[in-house]
């Protein structure tokens, strides 16, 4: 008669490995690190930001305020405080700062953040820094809003790790000043709904434009370098890169340098078994569980299927948000899982026409035969979106990078670069 594995194992020893598959099964492959940062305090940097900015664009910015969550100096300041507290957190050692430090372009540098008791999770965190223009949330666009948004980053348990809304208002609800503060705002006390409207409204407040390039536009020529002028022209010819960062001669957009759309542009898919992941999914999203689909995006290996794990749709397999383009040069590391360092990695990515063997990239990822010249001129104008209080931080990191480019390219392909687009292998059955 077969025993099976529990008739082969001491009780102990099942019992132990029962507990070790349950936690992976709830918590995903999370891993761990020791280097928790502490909580950044709010500075200057932190402030509210004034709309009087080359390139601010007053009618977007005006559409993009919710009529449910309109904007008000004493719900921003709440939002702001919110913001660095790390009460919200179950642990107390995570604030929404811990991801998105204002002093590093409120992003955290790092590929993939840490939450609460050291868990890493999949996702690099996106600069908060015209977040208002966003048409969605996250990589995959999973949340419609800036308060949403906020909910799912705190109910996280990689995140932020409390296992409610209430519970986190449950953490401030009876300190005074909140106490006071929620009352003079809202007329009411702390709630969950009015916590994440404080929270949004202070991140609708940080625009970031008057960048070198905001000066150009404005007829400004010398504003800019003649590499970066370079630049600009492959930009919107050669590179191709206006395809997706939605900047046209009908329709120019110098908002956020983005489609708000979602493309699969070769970045890491390849390692995984897609079909199996991808029917996993599936089950995920036809349970409508919201919290479960935010879990497995930050936890678990169906993060590598992006969109797809909102759509179901085939043709979402590994695509994510176009991000916005300003500030990049202060925002590294680069994509969705933090793979890549520098900007020069990043456009050696995109010249040799994206990753090879992906069956769901973008058509439009294609080789371009971009010189080393071209490239340089590329991230030239590039860190000419600049804006004015990162310029001292873009200056030391451009030179960092550029210094990095010297001895490490790992994406440099010229064979592919300037060769024909690769043929791609259909998806193959599980």
């Amino acid at each position: 008669m077969k025993t099976g594995m529990r008739g082969l194992l001491p009780q102990s020893i099942w019992i132990a490995l029962s507990i070790i598959l349950l936690a992976r099964f709830v918590f995903g492959q999370i891993a761990i690190t020791d280097a928790q940062p502490p909580i950044p305090k709010p500075d200057a940097l932190a402030q509210p930001r004034s709309p009087g900015q080359a390139g601010f664009p007053v009618n977007q910015t005006r559409a993009a305020i919710p009529p449910d969550n309109p904007q008000t100096p004493e719900k921003v300041a709440l939002g702001e405080k919110l913001f660095f507290d790390g009460r919200l957190s179950a642990d107390g050692t995570v604030a929404c700062a811990s991801c998105h430090n204002p002093d590093l372009a409120f992003t955290d540098r790092r590929p993939t953040s840490v939450g609460i008791r050291g868990r890493v999770g999949h996702r690099n965190a996106p600069t908060l820094l015209n977040v208002l223009f966003n048409q969605a949330e996250f990589w995959d666009g999973r949340a419609p809003t800036l308060e949403e948004q906020a909910s799912l980053s705190i109910t996280n348990s990689v995140e932020m790790g409390q296992p409610s809304m209430d519970a986190a208002v449950a953490s401030i609800a009876a300190i005074d000043d909140y106490k006071k503060a929620f009352h003079r705002v809202f007329g009411r006390p702390p709630s969950g709904p009015n916590l994440l409207r404080a929270i949004a409204a202070y991140e609708r407040t940080l625009y970031s434009f008057n960048a070198p390039f905001d000066h150009f536009l404005a007829g400004d020529k010398n504003a800019i370098s003649d590499s970066a002028k370079r630049g600009w022209a492959l930009f919107n010819g050669q590179a191709s890169c206006n395809r997706c960062h939605a900047i046209t001669i009908d329709q120019p957009n110098f908002v956020n340098f983005t489609d708000n759309d979602f493309h699969d542009t070769g970045i890491g898919i390849v390692r995984y078994k897609v079909v199996p992941l991808a029917r996993r999914a599936e089950q995920l999203v036809d349970s409508g569980d919201k919290g479960a689909i935010d879990r497995a995006a930050i936890q678990t290996d169906m993060s590598s299927l992006g969109r797809f794990l909102i759509t179901r749709q085939e043709i979402d397999i590994a695509s994510f948000k176009t991000p916005g383009l300003r500030n990049v040069l202060v925002t590294a590391p680069y994509f969705h899982d933090g793979s890549q360092e520098t900007l020069w990695d990043v456009m050696d990515h995109y010249n040799k026409g994206g990753g090879p063997h992906d069956p769901f990239i973008d058509e439009a990822i294609q080789p371009l035969a971009l010189r080393e010249q071209d490239i340089d001129d590329l991230v030239a104008f590039l860190a000419s979106l600049t804006s004015p209080e990162y310029a001292e931080q873009g200056a030391k990191e451009l030179e960092r990078q550029r210094a990095l480019s010297k001895i490490s390219r790992p994406l440099r392909d010229t064979v592919r670069a300037f060769g024909p687009k690769p043929s791609i292998p259909p998806m193959s059955s599980p």
